[in-house]
Order: structure tokens, then sequence, then C-alpha cells
């Protein structure tokens, strides 16, 4: 594990810590609770991908997913999956419209 994957790792573990003392608490919203559920699901899967050593493998055609994209979305299963998530990213503003 190089020094990115390491930092990636703390970052699933401490974040999963954290969703499962939230959902701990009965305090919240059951429309929250689904999404805090469906992320710790996500976390939990990269986990285990760096566990058996596959973290980082597209899940469809077992390329690697390029570094960058795992540093911004580190529960990234796919390559579609990134591509799925430029349609929600805002686009810049064009030069002709100013």
């Amino acid at each position: 594990m190089n020094a990115m994957q390491e930092k990636l790792f703390l970052e699933l573990r401490q974040t999963r810590d954290e969703i499962e003392n939230s959902l701990k608490s009965k305090q919240r919203q059951n429309w929250l609770r689904i999404i805090l559920e469906e992320e710790l699901q996500d976390l939990n899967a990269a986990i285990q991908k760096f566990e058996n050593g596959s973290y980082g493998q597209c899940e469809i055609s077992g390329e690697l997913i390029p570094e960058d994209l795992l540093k911004i979305i580190p529960t990234l299963r796919s390559l579609k999956d990134s591509e799925d998530v430029e349609s929600y990213c805002k686009k810049s503003v064009s030069v002709s419209f100013l």
C-alpha cells in the first residue's frame, strides 16, 4: 500500500466510524438515516477491497481507476460511476456569457 492509499484507507475508516456513531443517534430523520446507511455500505465495501487487495479496480472492467478520481471519491466502484458523478458537478461559466 502506498502513502496515498494508506491515507485514503485511514479516511475511509474514520468516516465509517463517524457514520456508525451518527446512526446510533435515534434523532435522525428517516431520509437521512437511509442516506447514511447507503454511505456506510459503500465505505465497508471500499474497506473490504483494501483488505483483499482489490481497491482501485473497476468492478466492471477490472481496469485501475485513476488515483485522482479515488482521492475525490474514495468509494468509487467503477469508471462508469465516475461518469455518472460528472453529471452532478457544476459546469464552469463560459467566458462568452460574461
